[in-house]
């Protein structure tokens, strides 16, 4: 069961114990000594590249925070699966055995990985599940609110197809991979919705999130319900929604339904201005990165206080309860609100997006 998220009390009281002068402490009082001090080594373990957003955004991000939050003593050791769940495992061992001072995890099998962070719990190497939510002894998690993020894209999906909407609205929905749990909050989010207001007329789970996948499984789904029938897809991120688009106009569609969308990718943003796909969820990456480097720096630091303000949400998971987690809240990005979301916070620039071929669509909505 997913708990109520309490993200912007922990903010506000991050910021209040910063104006206090405590959040050096730990927590047996402002003159205790943390536990470690800015020669901080944090192990960053993401899990795939098919979604730009790892190498691209988290990564730098937390690299940058870390340096800012240590004087630039602190170092991130990154790796990448790649989507390989084995890989993921061997390059975990090496961090353990590398002595890095913390874990942060984006777990590729949420499952299969539970064996490594037993072990680096049994080393005294806290673990901290980012992103997704990692089984086994996790020390916290940080993560977006991903009921909601289905939820949101249920609900705009639903207002694309406007008020006439009902059981005769044939939708497909395109899952993510069942090895992410994130993938199943998803879907239960946005089923939470669309359930018995629409007919779901094909549904599956798409592994590794490859958007080839999601393509192939389409044209099948094409086939079979006829591409006029289909009112609506929902497809759960971006990269995967590129996939349905291509499976639709190798189909010969001409119009294409509205098509959901997840992570706010350049090219899902511009197919957003230009009609080919609805929306996207906009999550801010350097909200949740940052996030997860000031968590890691103070966890291994010793600083309680700070730690605890920062984690005021909890969450359970298949194998523990009760785990102390920070849930960012999302957005639905549409035409209208491209200004407002990725360029506002610096994620694209106008000139990222406005190349030529969608400079008219662009000017539509006002950026230029």
């Amino acid at each position: 069961m997913r708990r109520i998220a309490m993200s912007v009390a922990a903010s506000t009281m991050t910021l209040s114990l910063a104006g206090c002068g405590v959040l050096d402490a730990t927590g047996d009082g402002a003159s205790a000594t943390p536990t470690k001090g800015d020669d901080v080594t944090i192990g960053l373990l993401l899990p795939e590249k098919a979604n730009t957003r790892y190498d691209k955004f988290d990564y730098p991000i937390i690299k940058n925070q870390v340096a800012e939050l240590t004087h630039k003593k602190g170092h991130v050791q990154y790796a990448n699966a790649d989507a390989d769940s084995a890989r993921q495992a061997g390059q975990m061992q090496q961090m353990i055995d590398d002595r890095v001072d913390i874990i942060l995890l984006d777990a590729v099998d949420s499952h299969a990985i539970a064996g490594e962070v037993k072990k680096a719990k049994d080393a005294g190497i806290p673990v901290i599940a980012y992103d997704r939510l990692a089984e086994g002894p996790i020390d916290a998690y940080i993560s977006f609110d991903n009921e909601l993020v289905g939820e949101v894209q249920a609900r705009t999906l639903l207002d694309a197809l406007g008020s006439g909407v009902g059981t005769s609205d044939k939708v497909v929905m395109v899952n993510g991979s069942p090895t992410d749990p994130n993938a199943k909050q998803f879907k239960e989010g946005a089923l939470s919705e669309l359930k018995d207001k629409v007919t779901i007329a094909d549904s599956w789970d798409t592994k590794d999130w490859k958007p080839e996948i999601a393509q192939a499984r389409m044209a099948q789904a094409i086939a079979r319900i006829g591409k006029s029938n289909i009112a609506a897809v929902y497809a759960a991120n971006d990269g995967m929604a590129g996939g349905v688009i291509k499976a639709l106009k190798a189909a010969g569609a001409t119009t294409l339904p509205p098509i959901t969308g997840q992570d706010a990718e350049l090219d899902a943003v511009q197919r957003i201005l230009a009609g080919e796909q609805y929306m996207s969820v906009y999550k801010s990456y350097p909200d949740e990165a940052e996030a997860a480097a000031q968590m890691a720096v103070t966890k291994v630091q010793g600083k309680d206080i700070q730690f605890d303000a920062l984690t005021q949400d909890h969450v359970d998971s298949p194998t523990d309860k009760n785990i102390p987690s920070k849930l960012v809240q999302v957005s639905a990005l549409t035409k209208n609100r491209v200004k407002g979301t990725v360029i506002a916070d610096g994620i694209y620039t106008v000139a990222d997006i406005c190349t030529p071929k969608y400079r008219a669509a662009c000017a539509a909505v006002g950026l230029k």
